[in-house]
């Protein structure tokens, strides 16, 4: 959270029910499922001091839990399809306030609008300050020419004259749709008023993907957009933390393995890794923009020729892999901010919490996924430092150069 900056929580709804899509909140966009996308977008907001769900359903309250929000049970009177999101709101703050009694401000934030980011949630209560409103919103700038139907049943122009000139589309005036995406309230107006607009609406124009899921069609778009983000590195939250990183540390069992192991009758172990894994980290040592570490908990000899064989540094036995990486970083005069951390299980956990840029692959341990930053949506083993390994090369060969 920022400090000086009032605490806002952020909240979000996910019944179980819903008839478009079954089990709408719990299917995957990009190897996440929806409410898994709003809480972590919740929780990389540096103004968001808590996140709450509010749910009927036992599935989604342990898939909010596992990603690190408060569950509340939510009744089945305001469950149905005819409650109103207002409703679920206010019952939730009665929650919330037993234990932020000084809290003042709310963020709800729709599962429907997978491409949230902890930025835009952050620019949203700082447009609500700035412009001293009681609420605000998510907005797209919409170019669109508006219509709607005369007394008598015949089009009319709602944004432009038809009987005219037809004007240059960026010559219309300028139109917002609400994204669906975030609503913020200062909570004394919200409860006050009993609506999401409660006074004065400031609005904030995000520059994201503008489709709320409403159809499986809806749905099986995102999940393309969100993978073709990923891949070409284009999250503008992801870019930026990617440009601060100057060294990657590499966990070994499930991040350079699927996290599996084949013994013989002699006691023998081999695992299988990536020749494209392989490749991504030989094309970032001859880059000599960045140090690769490979730590493991286990000391294994096979871990020691994998890292031989890609001429990186391993570190072995690390039980307390915090301290270990310290040293490192000290002798090497980096900080845990230049750090990009890949981890894939509980071992992990101290490394991807301190590090600038925490990531994992999509099938890490339920435990650590939500302190990761980037979930990387490939399997272990399967091409997961190759992808960041491009990722990398691809930050750097776009960035600008700096400024004699």
């Amino acid at each position: 959270m920022q400090v000086g900056v009032e605490p806002a929580i952020a909240v979000i709804l996910a019944r179980g029910g819903s008839k478009g899509i079954p089990g709408k909140n719990l299917r995957q966009v990009g190897g996440l499922s929806l409410v898994a996308r709003s809480v972590l977008a919740a929780r990389s907001a540096a103004s968001v001091a808590a996140v709450y769900v509010s749910t009927d359903d036992d599935a989604i309250a342990a898939e909010a839990a596992a990603y690190g929000a408060h569950v509340v049970r939510r009744p089945a009177e305001l469950s149905g399809d005819t409650a109103t999101s207002e409703s679920g709101w206010l019952h939730v703050l009665s929650s919330i306030r037993a234990e932020w009694p000084s809290f003042s401000r709310a963020v709800f934030l729709q599962c429907t609008s997978p491409f949230t980011t902890g930025d835009d949630i952050d620019a949203c209560l700082g447009t609500m300050e700035e412009k001293q409103a009681a609420c605000a919103l998510s907005v797209v700038e919409d170019h669109s020419f508006l219509w709607t139907y005369t007394a008598d049943g015949m089009g009319t122009g709602v944004n432009h004259d038809e009987m005219q000139q037809r004007p240059r589309r960026q010559d219309l005036p300028p139109t917002f749709r609400e994204s669906g995406a975030i609503y913020c309230v200062r909570i004394e107006d919200f409860e006050r008023i009993g609506r999401r607009f409660c006074g004065p609406v400031a609005l904030h124009v995000v520059n994201h993907p503008p489709v709320e899921i409403d159809s499986i069609q809806d749905l099986v778009v995102c999940d393309l957009i969100a993978r073709a983000q990923e891949k070409a590195g284009t999250s503008p939250e992801l870019a930026r933390r990617l440009a601060e990183v100057k060294a990657l540390v590499m966990d070994f069992d499930g991040v350079h393995t699927d996290d599996t192991v084949s013994v013989d009758q002699n006691g023998i172990e081999s695992v299988t890794v990536s020749r494209r894994d392989g490749m991504g980290i030989e094309l970032l040592r001859k880059s000599g923009r960045y140090r690769l570490l490979i730590l493991s908990k286990e000391k294994n000899s096979v871990v020691a020729r994998r890292a031989e064989k890609l001429q990186v540094q391993c570190l072995q036995a690390c039980d307390d892999k915090v301290s270990a990486l310290e040293e490192w970083l000290a002798g090497e005069r980096l900080t845990w901010r230049d750090v990009l951390y890949v981890g894939n299980d509980i071992n992990d956990a101290g490394p991807l919490a301190r590090a600038g840029l925490a990531a994992c692959p999509q099938d890490a341990h339920p435990a650590v996924l939500p302190l990761a930053h980037w979930v990387i949506p490939e399997n272990g083993g399967r091409g997961v430092l190759r992808m960041i390994a491009d990722h990398l090369l691809n930050q750097q060969e776009h960035a600008l150069p700096k400024s004699a």
